[in-house]
């Protein structure tokens, strides 16, 4: 056993039963989406009431066959759903007319005066009006083609679309996440991906899933204040606990279940978790090309970046449960998820292991450590056959994205400080120049709400 800080700087205890496996590095593509925290990071929600080990009675109401799914009220009780957003008939109109004539433009069909008038007589008769499947896979692609924070856009048109607007129950948005794993997934061969759930209506919001991303790795808070695996989830881990989860072993690594909020014809629907099923849940334990004590640290990460708590907005319609991913670009995991002070923070232990002197930042132990993280993910990564790019290789693919969009004429929006990477940035070409944050629709958005959500957050206007 090895005892290191995590979060807090308390320690904690990792197994030795660490291996990386070995099939063929996969191709490469689109990086995934950088693992920032926006405003407010290092929040952590409430404390759960007892240890993590202490699992209690589960007290579940309703059980969902291969998924694990519960039932059971919040304490407080959540806010009655509510559409995520409040456009005017007039406001939803203009969005649309936009977005029409931007896919008729680019798809060259011609006049789209014919299909914004049906949209229009739609919008007076129902307050929406619905996307064709075509619509939504071109708005979908574009949205990824608009995200200013993410670097890897140059295969935005690849990305692949699952249309389940027809799917509004917890119980059917956690079997089509599922789903949506096993399909990014591919034994390692990680396929961009978003799955779309039932937008919002009037009168009528969609689901919503709480989670950051499909999957993520618990933090238990314990009564000193320490945590327990990835302090980052800690909020959501409390709730989840609230809402009958049992935890898991109580290791750093323990998956998260999903918590989703169905948006069925109950006037008030209660979030509900639900457990993935072990195969949809692809992990590489981390291991070192030079030295062989690495995998005694117990460390993983897993395989697909699948963000959750995302609104996609196509033409003024919202879809605020549409899973997306790319797959990992390895400073994301190695400078960022294992790194953080406010998340797992290995630098300190790894800088002991190596050997380095920590008492002065002179002697640059941070950055030596960072570098061997790093070293160690892609290495894993490429080991285990699972896709994953570097920093470096994407940096490139980011300008030649740049320069295909300048040739056909569209401007591409770009946040600095998101673009370079969060590891020897002035050493990649995206460093050196600058961007203008164009803020384009349709785009995957981040709502307050959602943020809220995913930090456990259940009182207020929360839906």
């Amino acid at each position: 056993m090895r005892d290191f800080p995590r979060g807090t700087g308390r320690t904690e205890r990792f197994g030795d039963d660490g291996s990386a496996r070995c099939p063929a590095p996969r191709a490469e593509g689109p990086g995934g989406w950088l693992d920032r925290v926006p405003a407010g990071r290092g929040a952590q929600g409430a404390a759960p009431t007892t240890l993590p080990y202490d699992i209690g009675s589960r007290q579940a109401e309703l059980s969902v066959p291969g998924l694990g799914g519960h039932l059971i009220p919040v304490a407080d009780g959540p806010a009655a759903p509510a559409p995520c957003d409040e456009s005017t008939p007039y406001e939803l109109l203009g969005a649309a007319a936009e977005f029409l004539t931007l896919h008729h433009t680019e798809r060259r069909l011609g006049d789209p005066a014919r299909r914004i008038a049906a949209a229009r007589a739609e919008i007076a008769e129902t307050g929406t009006y619905r996307h064709t499947t075509e619509e939504l896979a071109f708005g979908a692609r574009v949205a990824w083609r608009n995200a200013n924070r993410c670097i890897g856009r140059l295969y935005w048109h690849s990305l692949s679309v699952r249309d389940r607007r027809d799917v509004r129950t917890a119980e059917e948005v956690a079997e089509a996440s599922a789903d949506h794993l096993r399909e990014a997934t591919r034994e390692g061969r990680i396929r961009a991906l978003v799955t779309v759930f039932a937008p919002d209506r009037p009168g009528r919001p969609g689901p919503r899933i709480w989670n950051e991303q499909l999957i993520r790795y618990a933090g238990y808070t314990r009564p000193d204040g320490g945590v327990i695996g990835d302090p980052r989830n800690a909020g959501l881990t409390a709730l989840a606990r609230r809402l009958g989860w049992p935890g898991g072993p109580g290791t750093p690594f323990d998956v998260l279940p999903l918590v989703i909020q169905g948006a069925d014809d109950k006037p008030h629907d209660e979030p509900r978790w639900f457990a993935l099923p072990d195969d949809t849940v692809l992990e590489v334990e981390l291991a070192h090309p030079e030295y062989t004590w690495w995998r005694s640290l117990g460390l993983r990460w897993h395989a697909v970046p699948a963000l959750a708590n995302m609104c996609l907005e196509i033409g003024g319609v919202c879809y605020p449960a549409a899973p997306f991913n790319g797959w990992y670009m390895g400073t994301e995991i190695g400078a960022r998820n294992l790194a953080d002070t406010d998340r797992y923070n290995l630098l300190p232990y790894l800088a002991d292991r190596l050997g380095l002197d920590t008492r002065t930042d002179r002697s640059l132990w941070k950055d030596r450590a960072l570098v061997e993280l790093n070293r160690s993910v892609l290495h894993s990564f490429d080991r285990a056959g699972v896709t994953v790019t570097d920093h470096h290789t994407e940096s490139r693919r980011f300008l030649t994205h740049l320069g295909r969009e300048e040739r056909k004429g569209r401007r591409v929006g770009a946040d600095w400080s998101w673009i370079v990477p969060p590891i020897s940035g002035s050493a990649t070409p995206v460093f050196h120049r600058t961007y203008e944050a164009v803020e384009r629709r349709p785009a995957y958005v981040h709502h307050p709400d959602a943020r809220a959500r995913a930090l456990g957050e259940t009182g207020g206007t929360l839906v």
